[in-house]
Parts: structure tokens; sequence; C-alpha cells
């Protein structure tokens, strides 16, 4: 794409992201056509969100880290966006259900960097996360499908779009998580005081962090890192819940605590 294209896309998204409004689809003439296209637009997109004052980058979400999401979209990899720190809510969350078009919450478990891992130091393996890691907590990904059908959205507009990241919840940190087995801690989660799913830590590329792996790679190969500081939302245990009105979660990871958020 020329880079006039890569801006048009961007600002459409922008635009209809600020407005709570459904888009159909960008024009064919600013569509994203492959992965490095659809990350040049996430790039503008979120630097020029920056610059209108709705907040930096503070964290990275991870989506379609599992088989089954992967066959689904069609591709063969997860997929990476950036989560803004006005938007990142600290163990509990209270939020008009007027702020999304098509909200939905994800149970994770999320990772906060006490190192850097810069684009220098690749290609990093699972060992390089887990050392680079200080904290981890129970965290729920909020995802909202901007997109009057989301269902036949392709995937590279979905990663233009940040994955359909629209913040988080983010428990309180545990330092003491090395000796916990991330791939067997079990996460529940209600809706409305009804339990609506369970799932284990090993649903996600059979360790949390294996999608954290992939991503740090992902971003040396376009000539960027991770900061100390930043938080990773790894990928859903469980099934996404979707809010067509009000209403409450909660849920637990076992050993990595509670968090709720609840539309109003």
């Amino acid at each position: 794409m020329e880079h006039d294209e890569i801006v048009r896309a961007a600002d459409i998204l922008i635009e209809h992201r600020l407005a709570r409004r459904a888009l159909p689809e960008l024009p064919a003439d600013c569509r994203p056509a492959g992965e490095d296209d659809a990350y040049a637009i996430q790039d503008i997109m979120n630097e020029r969100l920056e610059a209108m004052g709705e907040g930096a980058v503070a964290g990275h979400k991870i989506g379609c880290t599992t088989p089954v999401m992967q066959q689904y979209m069609g591709i063969d990899h997860p997929g990476g966006g950036a989560v803004l720190a006005p938007t990142a809510h600290p163990e509990t969350a209270t939020l008009p259900r007027s702020d999304f078009v098509n909200i939905g919450i994800e149970t994770e478990i999320a990772l906060r960097l006490a190192d850097d891992l810069p684009a220098d130091g690749a290609p990093y393996d699972l060992q390089a996360i887990l050392d680079a890691t200080g904290e981890c907590m129970a965290a729920f990904e909020l995802v909202d499908a901007r997109y009057v059908d989301y269902r036949e959205l392709d995937v590279w507009t979905m990663i233009a779009d940040d994955f359909f990241n629209a913040g988080a919840v983010l428990g309180a940190p545990v330092a003491d998580w090395r000796g916990l087995d991330l791939k067997a801690v079990e996460g529940v989660i209600r809706v409305d005081s009804v339990e609506a799913g369970r799932g284990f830590g090993g649903n996600v590329e059979g360790h949390p962090f294996e999608s954290a792996v992939w991503l740090a790679n992902t971003l040396a190969r376009r000539g960027s890192g991770l900061k100390s500081g930043e938080f990773i939302l790894t990928g859903s245990i469980i099934e996404t819940q979707w809010f067509d009105a009000t209403g409450r979660a909660d849920a637990e990871i076992s050993g990595l605590g509670a968090i709720n958020v609840e539309f109003v």
C-alpha cells in the first residue's frame, strides 16, 4: 500500500472507533491486502490516536491464539494489537454500554515485563519471556467488534484495527507467579452470577507465554521491541462472552486472583 492509502485507512478506523459507529468494511482502495499492510495501518492509527489525546500504547493484546481460531480466520499464527493506557482498568471497571458497538470480554492471563525485549535481541524463546516477566495477573480483554458484520470481516482489517481491542481489566499483580504451573491454572467466568465457561492456561499455545514469544519476535521483525512496564494479554482461555445489553462479569484464575466488569 502507498502511504496515503495507509493514512486514509487509519483515519477511517479512527473515525468509526471514536464515533462508536459500526463500519461495513474498509473501502477497497485502502483495504489491507496482507500482514505488512495491516500492521502499517495499525501503527499509524495508534500514533494518530495518541496525538489526538486518546492515550499512548501501554500494552499489547494477542488474538487468534488457538488452532481452531486460526483455522476459522484463515491464518496460521496469532495476531497482535495495541492497548491504550486510558482503556486499561485496575481490577474492576464499570463502563457505559453505549461506549461500545458490539462489546465482548475474554478471560486471559496477562504478564507485565520487568525488562526490555529489544528488536536486536531476537529471536526470543519461552525462557527469555519467563526471565523478562516481573508480574502476572488475571485479566479481561475488552473486545469491540466495530463492524456491521464482524463474522464476514477479513483478518487483515481486524489486525489493522488492533484486532478488536477496546481495553482491558487487569487484576492485582502477582509477583510470586513462578510457583504456579501456568499451563494448569484454571479460569472460570460468571455472567450475571451464572457460570458461563471454564478454561486452562495451556489452552493458549500449550503455555500462555508462548503467544508472547510470538509477539516479541513479530515486533522484532518489524524493527520494534517490547518495553519494561508494558503488559501483554496472552489470549483467551475461555470463549468470548458478548454483551448485547447491560450486565456484569466476574472471573477468577487460580493463583492469579479475580477481576470484574459491569456494563451499565
